[in-house]
């Protein structure tokens, strides 16, 4: 593709984005109280529960609060972590289905973003480095890796509600 068909493509995507902002975005002293009370968990898929364990709890310091089996699938586990604010990241696996690797697709998981702390943030860094986990850093406020099971995860260390030193919330 040529660098005009890139700005061709930019610019609509400019326009098409101003459109929707400009037919849904309700001012925030305007926007109607959500339906939800928040994100009680995501859900991710691991591959072995111990990995995932030692990755989560052990590298990110994220406490496991519980381990069952998961009542959908008989010998796979579905488990628990704090991380933070009431709020939970979940994983199940599925011993013997064969799931395959992580990727995107439509529909699918991008990445998951956790709010820290700005002095936990450096340290959580320091660790996934010592770790030997490769990250991509940007905007010195966000890192993103990967996880055992190749999900997307971003440490960002602005406030809930806040974007790179903007409200979204």
């Amino acid at each position: 593709m040529s660098t005009t068909d890139d700005k061709q493509r930019s610019l609509h995507h400019a326009n098409e984005r101003e459109r929707i902002k400009d037919q849904y975005l309700v001012p925030k002293n305007e926007r109607p109280r959500s339906s939800a009370r928040g994100l009680h968990h995501t859900a991710l898929i691991s591959s072995d529960v111990q990995r995932t364990v030692e990755f989560y709890q052990g590298v990110l310091e994220f406490p496991l609060t519980e381990l069952i089996e998961n009542r959908d699938y008989p010998g796979s586990s579905h488990f628990f972590f704090d991380i933070g604010n009431g709020n939970l990241l979940a994983f199940f696996d599925f011993p013997g289905l064969e799931v395959g690797p992580y990727q995107e697709v439509l529909g699918g998981l991008h990445h998951v973003a956790i709010s820290v702390e700005p002095n936990r943030w450096e340290i959580l860094r320091a660790r996934l480095i010592d770790a030997g986990i490769e990250l991509a850093e940007h905007s010195e406020v966000s890192l993103y890796f990967r996880d055992p099971d190749g999900a997307r995860i971003e440490l960002i260390a602005d406030p809930l509600g806040e974007m790179y030193g903007s409200h979204v919330l």
